[in-house]
């Protein structure tokens, strides 16, 4: 019926949401402030023993802890007695002492209409559970017993069977007296479009009747027995009892056994529901037939936060797991979202726990994925990512889906987890062998290992010195002005720093980019007291960009500056270390040559270095090491003529 405009504020202000429940439930006196409206009690809705019932009398809403039912007084009402929105309604008004309005006539005959059609389908149901049983249903009988469900199963979920022939089930309603527009209002026969009587919807098939949560048949679903039938599945068209986008199989039993606990599993079909019931997953349900709809997502969310859905281990299984993900992905909120369990190829939850046993599904449900792992696999899954643009169109696809998600902080964190896995997947691998600081390209195709003269040299020892400080002022950097990393987050990929604990500062950085506060996030996994370390050390404490976090342009800078110098410094390592690795042969002018370049670039560097305006670069380390550089470079030379003059 329809009520006037504020009617509901009104009663809402009249009554007390304290007063209500508290017929219902016995307030825990030490947890409970009554004077401040802040109410605690054991749960009506599951079983408890502790206080997880939240009741705030001054705002009028209710909240479990525990089974996570929520509402207000006419939701509770609804919930306790098993009645409609407008029977809570008239139950509160008259507590209120408030009128109710008058019934719109037209209103009350519709509800006078779904009430008979609710009678016609029970009269449908004890109908079709007969045929079952008789000699007309042996075949069912046997099908159903092959599928692991005797007697007992098929009185638990009303299982019945709808015989063949155009009239049978019209002709036997007919007999009760029962009206014509009744048995087609209620989907049970279609009219003949030859003029003939109406005939039969469901004939030759199990019927398996369809619930709504208060308990009434509103449809039915039914298996065709002969497997040449069009449809194996078919069910009730739409009625003024029953819309399928609204609807879900053993809605009712569901909401009840996650209450007390069970998680809430979604499958794809009656009999899954039916083997999961069976084998104790009592809090099961199922779409009718069809995609998963965004009102059957709302329901299934007021039942649990995060439903698993567990589907068929194939293709199309896959391929409907893809589509709720698009689906849900702009109705995610805190708190609210879906899991997924994937069942073994060509195995669904019936298969799985007939072959397996239960056990063999609690194993899946348990390691049931979250929804932002199957949206990378769908985006990688049999992909090839060996070129930019490959790597790039995934970016696109994958911002794309994320951009769906209205939710800000939700967003956020799906980009975090998306950039760690897609730092795993594109994360350059170090062969063993490799040394660290050289290019990633170099190291994957041609690892260097230093001969026994020069392994612990001066130039393999010491030159990675000005290298670990050009990169903690780099780490340093972006830790202090995180606005810009997204800009510097590739060349960052590329570094390999020589310092154990600068790798881990450097795949922190990247796995948290884009985090509200960078640097409590870098801390959270490699430590404050790595960060203390980092920047306490005097090169990086008098870099000027970091003395003026505020200047984006300066960071910027110098993050330009030092990745640049750090690139060439590995260009002059690597012509050395394949030198020094070409002296295990015999040398020769190639070699002459190109150590006379390698020498010619270091001076050069050593020029630069001098008017260099780096502050961190004070003292005369740098000098040392040049020396030291400089000093391998003539024993190289003094070898190699060493060499020739004995040949």
């Amino acid at each position: 019926m329809s009520l006037p405009p504020g009617f509901l504020d009104e009663l809402r202000t009249r009554l007390s949401i304290g007063q209500v429940v508290g017929r219902k439930v016995m307030w825990d006196q030490r947890k409970s402030n009554q004077a401040k409206g802040d109410l605690w009690a054991p749960c009506p809705f599951h079983q408890e023993k502790t206080a997880s019932f939240h009741v705030d009398d001054r705002k009028g809403y209710y909240y479990c802890f525990g089974c996570h039912a929520k509402g207000d007084a006419i939701s509770f009402v609804r919930e306790t007695e098993n009645v409609s929105f407008i029977e809570a309604i008239e139950i509160l008004a008259g507590e209120a002492g408030m009128q109710m309005p008058a019934r719109d006539p037209r209103a009350q005959e519709k509800a006078d209409r779904r009430s008979q059609l609710a009678e016609v389908m029970e009269r449908a149901v004890q109908f079709y559970r007969l045929s079952l049983r008789q000699g007309v249903g042996a075949a069912a009988r046997d099908y159903l017993k092959g599928r692991g469900l005797d007697g007992e199963a098929a009185d638990r979920f009303e299982i019945g069977f709808a015989p063949e022939g155009w009239q049978v089930l019209w002709d036997h309603l007919k007999g009760k007296g029962v009206e014509d527009d009744l048995i087609l209002g209620a989907g049970l026969a279609k009219p003949s479009q030859k003029g003939g009587k109406p005939y039969d919807t469901f004939r030759n098939r199990i019927m398996f009747p369809i619930r709504d949560p208060r308990g009434r048949c509103i449809a039915f679903g039914g298996r065709a027995m002969d497997p040449n039938d069009g449809a194996k599945y078919l069910n009730s068209p739409e009625t003024e009892l029953f819309d399928k986008s609204r609807t879900l199989y053993n809605h009712g039993p569901a909401r009840e056994a996650a209450g007390k606990g069970q998680p809430l599993i979604v499958a794809e079909g009656y009999m899954d529901v039916i083997a999961l019931v069976q084998a104790g997953f009592g809090a099961a349900v199922a779409p009718l037939g069809t995609a998963v709809t965004e009102h059957q997502l709302a329901m299934l969310w007021r039942v649990a936060p995060e439903p698993v859905v567990a589907l068929d281990g194939d293709t199309a299984g896959l391929r409907a797991a893809y589509r709720v993900i698009d689906l849900a992905l702009p109705l995610l909120e805190a708190g609210q979202s879906l899991r997924f369990a994937l069942m073994p190829e060509g195995q669904d939850p019936d298969d799985l726990i007939r072959a397996s046993g239960a056990g063999a599904l609690q194993e899946r449900l348990d390691a049931a994925m979250p929804m932002v792992r199957l949206l990378w696999q769908r985006e990688t899954e049999g992909q090839v990512f060996d070129s930019p643009e490959r790597k790039a169109a995934l970016d696109r696809a994958l911002r794309d889906r994320i951009k769906l998600i209205r939710d800000p902080s939700i967003r956020s964190h799906y980009g975090q987890d998306i950039k760690e896995m897609r730092w795993q997947l594109f994360r350059p691998a170090r062969p063993a062998g490799a040394r660290p600081g050289l290019a990633p390209g170099f190291a994957r195709n041609r690892p260097i290992v230093p001969v026994a003269p020069t392994r612990a040299s001066a130039l393999v020892a010491d030159a990675e010195a000005p290298e670990r400080m050009r990169v903690a002022v780099i780490l340093a950097t972006c830790l202090t002005c995180p606005d810009i990393l997204d800009e510097f987050e590739g060349a960052l990929e590329t570094i390999e720093p020589s310092d154990g604990d600068h790798r881990a500062l450097r795949d922190a950085l990247l796995r948290h980019a884009g985090a509200v506060d960078l640097r409590e996030a870098v801390a959270g996994e490699v430590g404050a007291e790595a960060l203390e370390t980092l920047m306490s050390n005097t090169h990086v404490a008098i870099t000027p960009s970091l003395r003026d976090p505020q200047n984006t342009d300066l960071a910027r800078a110098t993050l330009a500056e030092e990745l640049a110098k750090l690139d060439a410094a590995r260009g002059h390592a690597l012509e050395l270390a394949e030198a020094v690795e070409d002296l295990t042969g015999t040398p020769d002018e190639t070699l002459t040559w190109r150590l006379a370049q390698a020498a010619e670039a270091r001076d050069r560097a050593m020029r630069s270095q001098q008017t260099d305006t780096t502050e961190y670069d004070t003292g005369d380390n740098g000098a040392r090491i040049n020396r030291d550089e400089r000093a391998a470079l003539d024993a190289l030379m003094e070898k190699i003529s060493f060499e020739k003059r004995r040949k």
